[in-house]
């Protein structure tokens, strides 16, 4: 849970969870704000005692005003009867002189937050819910530029859009916040006819790198794309919306090996469009990284995809000799073989399926109980393979020799413990904070004397447990009452959440 829903649930007895999720859409656009504005932005929700600061946004355009982060503290007395005033009126409300912070003269402008009703067709207005307040540094006034002036009256537009309760808006869909574009990276304002009134310099370089060698400004943005794309075939429907200002949606168009990504804020003033602030960003660089990765996943599924393969031709090719063995000693060796190589198969043929280098281990080890069955036949003798508890997700690093760990595990049940007889071996996974702790239990007649034996299949289960794993294993066993094998292993390297 996010601070903001901290704060506001343990500072409001009965706080909404739409209201909540709208202010988590708010701040989202804090910083949007913040550099729009040239000013330290801070969203207050109400409280018994006053208000309540639940997130703080600084300006990258601009120096901050606030070197201490106001999230979590509560209003200082010369903002409340603003701030208080805002929320009570739903009306934007201006400071009428020069407020004072720290010795630096400043403007705080108080906003505020409505929001769209999602349960009711029309969507009405609900609230105020909150307030934002945007407080500007007046000790470096000087003359502003044009694209000052404009960056401004964009943020003035989005707040009036906040009071209104129609921004953030409801109709735009959830974006990846990685490329997203912000305002210094290129600015764009149109009018309602989709005209460029305003480019920053930074928003017609992009474009200029595109092949545009003309003025953005007055050009209809529509057709300076269309221009761009022409002989590219166009699959996605969104550029012409976003071209046009008419939705709230981000887009890549791409031209001369330049790719582009547009987000679009329909301006809307009593709910009727009327312009729209277009932020453009050059994520060329970007998405050359995206796709190396994704041809370097795609490389490394396809590797796993072949040494599966590779691994179960093994597997077959040791099976059929194992048949064609005269001697049971060497049939029942290469029996082993086959099994070993098949569990680490298992392993590779679910990593060819995933995106990242971590497995479902249950899913993997549900698999790897298949091959129980074969060793049961092999001795004539019927298992009830019983699981319980959950492995959880592990790395591969993890999950191979712990597959083959527990693959020997279990054989050696089903061939010592249970060989000529019917019976259960259950496993029990025990997945704690920082191990894994695993129990194999079988009831058959448990080992000779109750001593751990020395074969091969022991061996390798000492050697990945303790070895591979840095993990510990124990036998216990009473003689004629089965056998039980506990197997941990630290999960210290892990990392957190895994």
């Amino acid at each position: 849970m996010s601070a903001l829903s901290d704060l506001v649930s343990a500072h409001q007895a009965h706080a909404a969870d739409d209201d909540i999720e709208w202010m988590h859409l708010l701040v989202a656009e804090g910083q949007l704000l913040a550099d729009l504005a040239f000013a330290d932005i801070l969203l207050w929700v109400p409280t018994d005692d006053g208000y309540l600061a639940v997130a703080h946004s600084r300006p990258s355009s601009a120096a901050t005003l606030f070197y201490r982060d106001f999230v979590g503290q509560k209003i200082r007395p010369e903002w409340l009867a603003q701030v208080n005033e805002a929320f009570h009126t739903g009306a934007i409300v201006d400071s009428k002189s020069p407020e004072w912070y720290e010795e630096t003269p400043t403007r705080v402008r108080a906003v505020p937050v409505c929001r769209r009703s999602t349960h009711t067709p029309a969507h009405e207005v609900v609230g105020p819910i909150a307030v934002l307040t945007r407080h500007t540094n007046l000790s470096e006034a000087r003359t502003p530029s044009r694209q000052e002036l404009t960056f401004n009256a964009c943020a003035n537009d989005l707040f009036r859009m906040i009071a209104s309760g129609d921004f953030p808006d409801l109709g735009a869909p959830t974006m990846p916040r990685r490329g997203n574009p912000r305002a210094s990276d290129g600015l764009l304002r149109l009018d309602v006819e989709g005209a460029v009134t305003f480019a920053s310099p930074n928003a017609l370089s992009a474009f200029n790198r595109m092949g545009f060698t003309e003025e953005l400004e007055g050009q209809s943005l529509a057709e300076v794309t269309t221009g761009l794309l022409s002989g590219h075939m166009q699959v996605d429907e969104s550029p012409p919306l976003v071209v046009t200002g008419r939705a709230p949606w981000r887009t890549d168009i791409e031209a001369r090996g330049v790719t582009l990504t547009l987000r679009t804020i329909p301006i809307r003033d009593h709910g009727e469009r009327v312009g729209a602030i277009v932020l453009c960003r050059d994520v060329t660089e970007m998405r050359h990284q995206e796709q190396e990765l994704i041809t370097k996943d795609a490389t490394i599924r396809e590797i796993h995809h072949r040494v599966k393969n590779n691994l179960q031709t093994v597997a077959s090719l040791l099976r059929i000799q194992a048949r064609r063995s005269h001697s049971d000693e060497a049939r029942d060796a290469l029996s082993q073989a086959m099994r070993r190589v098949a569990a680490i198969a298992v392993v590779h043929d679910t990593l060819s399926e995933g995106l990242d280098q971590e497995v479902d281990f249950d899913a993997v080890f549900d698999r790897v109980l298949l091959l129980v069955a074969e060793v049961a036949a092999s001795h004539n003798t019927t298992v009830h393979p019983l699981k319980e508890g959950h492995f959880g997700v592990l790395p591969s690093e993890y999950a191979t020799p712990l597959a083959l760990a527990l693959t020997e595990l279990v054989t050696n049940a089903v061939e010592h413990g249970l060989a000529d007889r019917s019976g259960q071996v259950k496993i029990v996974a025990e997945r704690l904070t920082d191990e894994l702790v695993v129990h194999v239990i079988d009831d058959g007649v448990g080992m000779s004397e109750g001593r751990v034996g020395a074969g091969l299949g022991t061996q390798i289960v000492r050697s990945l447990i303790q070895g591979e794993l840095g993990g510990s294993i124990d036998w216990q066993t009473m003689t004629g009452s089965g056998t039980e094998v506990t197997v941990e292993i630290p999960l210290r390297y892990l990392k957190p959440g895994s």
